[in-house]
């Protein structure tokens, strides 16, 4: 911990962070132990839930919203006004953060996560009931941004501290093992997602999948979220979780005093993940809107295709842990962003080269996704000290979301069909850029502290 962050974490007084039945519940737990593997197992189902309600947003968002919310123009232009929507919970996230952390001070963890949660989980449950523009015109499409708001607004508040928990038990020499952990849910959440939508649509008629077919995952997104629910909340009422709050080293922080006093760690936060973030919904989201619009290639096989490389994206997180642990995390994060700033020069002719270059994109992206997401968010919780941790952790990780990933389809699709795909790689290349400039940032920063 530098200097400058240790100075400021001087112990002060919060809002218990903990409602009187979880106090209750630590009590009942009180001869048991968790280990980080239980920590680790909790952390991966509330990700990997949280990944899967955005990822069957997100393909839905390309394979069926265009036609169901916006027949009334081209298919590119309604693809365009998708993914608008989509970008609207990107918007929300930080909200969510700052009135989520309030309800937390006051109530509790438990409390906070248990309407964030179903906030998360209705919001998505309730698209799958959505009438088309066909059915009631512009409302809608004025439901679909009321319940996309609400997915955004949601996941905002959904951080737990478990992430922190299990970063703060991990053994001195394996932290960024125990960092990627967290990470593994995103390839997990699109697979089950990416799974579900290519079932769905080679199992059934073209006109029975925009009928009814594609509403079965929002159902299933519900479900999942009740699982992981009680999987967080069990880990939230153990008993050292409730030490770590005793403590200070997880309870929640005001957002001003947060800003006033980490304001240029929450900024090199949010831009230290900006490449991985940018490719992120490059090579999931863009990817299949590209290939919907502009070849002939079979949408069930290419989600196929988009499945096998999370199952490779998965491979370099789990590898991610062991290079960080030899080479440290911004070590890996600095030479995975200068090998993203390579792929963007090759991206755009990958993506004009047919379907064979669209699935080599795909495989590489999310080989490299992964060794690049497999550490940013340790790399980013490492410039807060314990105060500030959950709090800056929470705040960094939904800012950079907004800005490296929520208008990643929508910019990606804009520019490739204005102005050519070269201008994908040239957005691509500007996050790894931001990367590279953040961590250099930081590095200074803490050599003029020493």
């Amino acid at each position: 911990m530098n200097s400058y962050s240790a100075s400021l974490d001087q112990p002060r007084s919060h809002s218990p962070s903990s409602s009187s039945s979880e106090r209750d519940a630590r009590r009942i737990n009180a001869d048991s132990k968790t280990d980080p593997g239980s920590i680790a197992l909790g952390v991966i189902i509330g990700r990997s839930s949280e990944f899967f309600d955005f990822f069957v947003y997100g393909i839905a968002s390309v394979l069926v919203f265009p036609q169901f919310f916006f027949p009334f123009t081209d298919r590119l232009t309604g693809t365009l006004l998708s993914f608008a929507v989509f970008s609207l919970a990107f918007l929300a996230r930080p909200v969510g953060t700052v009135v989520f952390t309030a309800i937390d001070r006051a109530y509790g963890r438990g409390t906070k996560l248990v309407a964030a949660l179903l906030i998360l989980g209705g919001s998505t449950a309730s698209m799958a009931f959505l009438p088309g523009y066909k059915d009631i015109g512009n409302w809608a499409i004025a439901l679909l941004i009321v319940f996309r708001l609400g997915q955004g607004f949601a996941l905002g508040g959904a951080w737990d501290g478990l992430a922190s928990l299990l970063a703060l038990n991990a053994p001195q020499n394996r932290r960024g093992w125990y960092a990627m952990m967290p990470q593994l849910g995103a390839p997990i959440g699109f697979i089950f997602a990416a799974g579900l939508f290519a079932y769905f649509h080679s199992a059934i008629s073209q006109a029975d999948f925009l009928e009814w077919g594609w509403r079965f995952p929002f159902f299933v997104a519900f479900a999942i979220n009740v699982v992981a629910l009680f999987a967080r909340l069990r880990l939230v009422a153990t008993t050292e979780f409730g030490a770590l709050l005793d403590r200070a080293e997880l309870a929640p922080v005001r957002t001003v005093d947060l800003v006033k006093n980490h304001g240029v760690d929450l900024l090199i936060g949010t831009f230290t993940p900006l490449a991985s973030f940018a490719m992120f919904h490059l090579v999931t989201i863009f990817s299949l809107s590209w290939v919907t619009l502009t070849t002939d290639h079979d949408i069930s096989s290419f989600l196929l295709v988009e499945l096998v490389g999370a199952i490779v994206g998965t491979g370099t997180i789990i590898l991610s842990g062991v290079i960080a642990d030899r080479i440290g995390r911004r070590g890996l994060l600095a030479v995975a962003a200068v090998l993203i700033a390579i792929f963007s020069i090759v991206a755009p002719v990958l993506l004009s080269y047919g379907s064979r270059g669209l699935d080599a994109f795909v495989i590489i992206g999310f080989a490299l996704l992964g060794l690049s997401f497999g550490q940013a968010a340790g790399a980013v919780a490492s410039r807060f000290g314990k105060v500030y941790r959950y709090s800056g952790a929470a705040l960094t990780s939904n800012m950079a979301w907004l800005i490296g990933a929520g208008f990643a389809p929508l910019v990606a699709l804009g520019l490739a069909t204005s102005f050519g795909v070269a201008y994908v790689g040239m957005y691509l290349l500007s996050g790894a850029v931001c990367t590279l400039g953040a961590i250099a940032f930081s590095r200074k920063l803490e050599t003029m502290d020493d």
